[in-house]
């Protein structure tokens, strides 16, 4: 027999059948909330071991997203995702340089993909980034390289990429540097994803 849940009550109650199936499933208290979005995103309860977090990683970006940093995303499903208005009341925007016409046709004339030309451009960016990947493993790939170079540090980086293509190898690089992050190791992911971890950081300071 269906349970009935009132609309305004549907959220809640998702999370409480999470949290009882997730049972005593050891992770970090501060890293709960973002485990239990992923997992209410994408019904995946893997999430609860696949999500690797490096030490302080959720305060580092509640404390980033407080002082008004930006988030950079790699797909305009990641942006259309993450909530716009509890990130402008900190100050912040979303940027995603992914469809625009110049990243486009630089990447053609050098030969790489939009996803390194974008996280170039977003090196550039005056304000210091959130990077949230869900799709490119070579935005990650573009991101290391950068901060091998100096020209980025990210405030936090979480790379969630979906796939088979360096998806592995991307993330173990990001996993292996001393840059604070949340990282969906092995080839899970995608955009919801990279979202929902915004939106679970988002969603403790205020909606």
């Amino acid at each position: 027999m269906m349970e009935y849940v009132k609309p305004m009550d549907i959220e809640k109650r998702s999370f409480e059948i999470i949290t009882q199936l997730l049972g005593d499933t050891p992770m970090e208290p501060e890293n709960a909330p973002v485990i239990k979005r992923v997992i209410h995103t994408s019904a995946d309860f893997d999430y609860a071991q696949n999500l690797v977090f490096s030490p302080g990683a959720v305060q580092i970006g509640l404390e980033a997203l407080r002082s008004g940093c930006d988030i950079v995303t790699d797909t305009q499903m990641a942006k259309a995702g993450i909530n716009k208005t509890a990130l402008g009341k900190l100050g912040g925007t979303v940027h995603c340089f992914m469809s625009d016409e110049d990243v486009a046709r630089e990447a053609r004339q050098r030969g790489v993909t939009r996803a390194t030309v974008s996280m170039e451009r977003a090196a550039a960016l005056d304000k210091r980034c959130i990077f949230a990947i869900g799709n490119a493993p070579t935005a990650l790939i573009a991101i290391k390289e950068l901060m091998d170079a100096g020209k980025l540090r990210p405030a936090l980086i979480i790379g969630v990429p979906v796939g088979f293509v360096n998806v592995v190898e991307s993330k173990e690089l990001i996993i292996a540097s001393e840059v604070p992050h949340i990282v969906a190791r092995g080839r899970k992911g995608g955009s919801n994803v990279a979202a929902a971890i915004c939106n679970a950081l988002l969603y403790q300071l205020g909606r």
